[in-house]
């Protein structure tokens, strides 16, 4: 009886150490994150004080989550604060591409408050989730999108005098480190990788859109909605509106359709564009979330605008079709932008829309083509043309099946497919294209570094023999070559050969399955959570 109370004495006293074990534990990583909150911020005091006023307001006992909540809360004070001192700036330039720029930069940071506060609600979720890997998902997603608009916001003022830049780059920098500084917070707490799994054989193909079937065989999880707009494909699909240039449906210019759209829609809303070119910039702003633009075609349904650089616009702006709505799907449409090589930036297609999908698009045009700007991204079947850089931006995309063409630039002009922008190492982005073709016709490079932690890899990719033997481009010097993820697995065609390739120490040849699955659709975008309701068909893993 002794020994036996000696041994529960001993198993309460362990008991007792591993309770203030946790307890010292949570108090070092609650210190630790007070001390990251505001680190290498422009104004500390604005920041300590904007923090500390939120945890006055949470309960006696701090937590992580508490800590990071009052984190995120305090960022967007700042961000908020930033929009307030951005417009002011709205009047006081004559030059147009500035103006321009101001503008960009309250939307941008408007981006960015929305996914401050989407990160939140999510936080929330994941407290309260025994299963919280989609969650975590999103707010990764999230956090690395509002990272990076303060960048986008400062890069459109390049060609211009640069005075009211330097006025609101401390804004923008106090907001971006805050962000920076509750991403890695986050990533700290959540530092547990998911364990891997490889499937290769798993494939959700949708349906093809069949004119002469409109009853394909639908998987369970397709909802009745989204079986009607994938399955018609005419007026009679139960299409919302119809856009036509003869006059044959309610709109004839897709913008108009779009600002009929119903704001925040829960429900898919579907506009059916008829064949024709329409010469027309669009737009979807984040308030048109669920919307499902369906053409008659590639070629056949042609958007088509020449915004450019040279003409004084931003980069950002040069879009012929721009969507920030959540939640956005498009099928069987052109994306194009003619400015030509000569005009520098001019871009095609413009992405800020979460969890959106597009399938048998074409997206051409010469420099800066495709704009995958922000969050998650998903390509099927789509062809893309360019000269420089023509897939850029720092989204989270997969493009899959999907075919890439090369076109003539100007002289003294290196064609190079990528320019990734991941500029933090704990920002969810980059670029994966998977089980595609590379059709270069001039000299080609997969990619060059755009910012710091660049991300690129090819998968199972067929690569023609204009894909050079090195494969990849320096941006300038030895800029990111040690910090970048440049990756190639199992790529197949005259230019894959890896013999000739840098020998960069962010270069890697990906030798296994399991860190190669890490880029597919099921682990990159989470698109098993999402791709299913689209209708678009796509693969989860690798192939055999």
């Amino acid at each position: 009886m002794a020994v036996a109370n000696y041994i529960l004495l001993i198993l309460l006293l362990l008991s007792s150490f591993e309770d203030l074990s946790t307890a010292n534990y949570e108090n070092e990583t609650i210190d630790a994150m007070i001390k990251q909150v505001c680190t290498d911020t422009v104004n500390t005091e604005s920041c300590y004080t904007n923090f500390q006023s939120e945890c006055a307001r949470m309960s006696p006992s701090k937590t992580p989550t508490s800590i990071l909540n009052a984190a995120l809360k305090a960022t967007i004070y700042e961000a908020q604060r930033a929009i307030t001192l951005v417009t002011k700036f709205t009047d006081l330039s004559t030059n147009p591409r500035e103006q321009i720029a101001v503008e960009d930069c309250v939307e941008l940071l408007d981006y960015s408050v929305d996914e401050l506060g989407w990160s939140m609600q999510e936080m929330e979720k994941i407290r309260n989730s025994s299963i919280a890997t989609h969650h975590e998902g999103n707010l990764k997603a999230w956090l690395s999108a509002a990272l990076s608009n303060q960048d986008t916001c400062l890069e459109g003022f390049e060609g211009t005098t640069g005075h009211i830049e330097r006025y609101i780059r401390g804004s923008l920098k106090q907001v971006t480190q805050l962000i920076s500084n509750v991403l890695s917070m986050y990533n700290t707490l959540h530092s547990v990788p998911a364990k891997p799994h490889v499937n290769r054989t798993t494939t959700h193909d949708r349906p093809t859109w069949n004119r002469h079937n409109l009853d394909p065989d639908f998987p369970p999880w397709v909802s009745d909605r989204d079986r009607e707009s994938v399955a018609a494909h005419t007026q009679s699909m139960n299409a919302d509106a119809v856009v036509a240039l003869d006059g044959s449906g309610q709109f004839q210019s897709i913008m108009e359709a779009v600002n009929q759209a119903p704001n925040y829609s829960e429900k898919r809303y579907v506009i059916y564009v008829k064949k024709g070119v329409y010469n027309e910039n669009v737009e979807l702003k984040k308030k048109k979330t669920n919307i499902m633009l369906v053409g008659d075609g590639m070629g056949v349904t042609v958007i088509s605008a020449n915004r450019n650089f040279l003409q004084g616009w931003t980069t950002f702006r040069t879009a012929t079709f721009a969507v920030s709505g959540k939640g956005f799907i498009a099928r069987d449409l052109t994306f194009r932008n003619t400015a030509g090589p000569q005009n520098r930036q001019a871009v095609a297609l413009r992405v800020d829309s979460d969890q959106s999908a597009f399938f048998q698009c074409s997206i051409e045009g010469y420099q800066d083509t495709l704009y995958a700007h922000s969050l998650r991204q998903f390509y099927r079947e789509c062809s893309i043309y360019g000269t420089i850089d023509f897939i850029f931006g720092n989204g989270a995309a997969v493009l899959q099946g999907c075919k890439i063409f090369t076109r003539q630039p100007l002289p003294h002009q290196k064609v190079t497919i990528t320019a990734q922008g991941r500029k933090d190492p704990n920002q969810s982005t980059g670029f994966s294209i998977q089980r595609s073709y590379i059709y270069a016709t001039e000299p080609t490079y997969l990619g060059r570094p755009w910012k710091q932690f660049s991300r690129t890899v090819y998968l199972q990719t067929y690569m023609s023999n204009q894909v050079q033997p090195r494969g990849w481009l320096e941006w300038y010097g030895d800029f990111a070559l040690n910090t970048l993820y440049y990756g190639e697995y199992m790529n197949y065609g005259p230019g894959s050969s890896l013999s000739g390739r840098i020998k960069w120490p962010g270069y890697h040849v990906i030798h296994d399955a399991v860190t190669a699955n890490i880029f597919t659709v099921g682990r990159f975008i989470d698109g098993k959570a999402w791709l299913p309701s689209t209708g678009v068909k796509f693969q989860v893993g690798l192939t055999t």
